[in-house]
């Protein structure tokens, strides 16, 4: 006898799949919104911004969406509901649309590892694919997250991180991840032909996310994290100092093995670059021995376009393991 949830796949594997997005007008909502538009299977049935509501925008890729308030939307009309609301106020949101019975990605902060106590499917896709596929609701990792943890995941699953040790990040990300809210310290003037750090102190918010990741794979190790800011539009480019047990002689392929026929992962010998990942749902990484050092470490690079692998590009992965579909379909790779 059938079940109703392969009742539902069969429905979604035979009609298009209805999607709404809740906060579509920030970068990142704007990008899921062009994601869906051209998904072979989604259709876009709402596209909420209560500040904006009424208005018509052009989305990347030339197709247009119109907002609407979220009050004025029902939830249900949705099978999938993708919440890019800000932090502090996604989760209550998402639970209305759980409430309604349809499926949730949450692209805040609010649900993630490290941020709440509820059991709750942690989306980093290549690490928890069985967990996400046939969710309910799954909590997208943030792009910083998502560029770091990524590239230490083979080192951390292996148990090749030296015990008690410090593993010491440098990440710098396009002006986008700061989001659309105006502020002096983003004006252009203050951006272009600069680089900054912001949020030193080992304070930022991903830490939490980042420290509770590592600690569910029993690696006993601190993490100092300190963020930059590049005069770009988008792109991550993540530094990573890492002590581990013992010498490796071919550390790359650690990363080979570990991602071999991975559709969005690249492992190259050439530090990778920004331009070589922008608007496209990759993570491109390296690993190389460092000399010169009493504890054998690795340098670990890793690039991400921070609005799609490091939001709406991973978001929609997710969605397509959560409904049954091929979780390639309609990303850029």
């Amino acid at each position: 006898m059938l079940t109703q949830e392969n009742r539902n796949i069969m429905h979604y594997l035979m009609h298009k799949i209805p999607i709404g997005i809740l906060g579509a007008s920030g970068y990142a909502g704007r990008d899921l919104c062009a994601l869906v538009l051209r998904h072979p299977r989604f259709e876009l049935a709402f596209a909420t911004a209560n500040g904006r509501r009424g208005e018509t925008v052009e989305l990347p890729g030339g197709a247009a969406v119109t907002f609407v308030a979220p009050d004025d939307v029902p939830l249900s009309s949705a099978a999938l509901v993708f919440s890019a609301l800000p932090h502090g106020t996604s989760a209550e949101w998402v639970q209305r649309v759980r409430d309604a019975g349809a499926r949730a990605v949450d692209l805040s902060a609010d649900l993630r590892i490290g941020n709440t106590d509820a059991d709750i499917v942690y989306g980093l896709t290549e690490a928890r694919r069985d967990e996400i596929r046939g969710a309910d609701l799954v909590a997208n990792p943030g792009c910083y997250p998502t560029s770091i943890l990524m590239g230490l995941l083979p080192l951390l699953e292996q148990g090749l991180v030296a015990p008690g040790t410090t593993i010491n990040v440098s990440a710098a990300s396009g002006v986008t991840g700061a989001g659309m809210t105006p502020r002096a310290d983003l004006l252009y003037g203050e951006i272009t032909e600069n680089f900054r750090a912001y949020g030193i102190g080992n304070n930022h918010r991903h830490l939490s996310e980042m420290r509770a990741f590592v600690a569910e794979e029993g690696v006993n190790a601190d993490l100092i994290f300190t963020p930059h800011l590049l005069p770009t539009a988008r792109g991550i480019l993540a530094t990573m100092t890492v002590p581990i047990t013992a010498p490796i002689a071919d550390p790359l392929a650690l990363w080979q093995q570990r991602f071999h026929n991975e559709p969005f992962i690249e492992i190259v010998r050439t530090p990778p670059e920004t331009r070589h990942v922008a608007h496209r749902n990759v993570v491109r990484i390296t690993a190389h021995v460092l000399e010169h050092l009493r504890q054998p470490t690795l340098l670990v690079l890793s690039a991400i376009d921070n609005l799609m692998k490091g939001a709406a590009g991973q978001a929609v992965q997710n969605a397509n393991l959560m409904l049954g579909l091929d979780e390639t379909l309609g990303l850029p790779a």
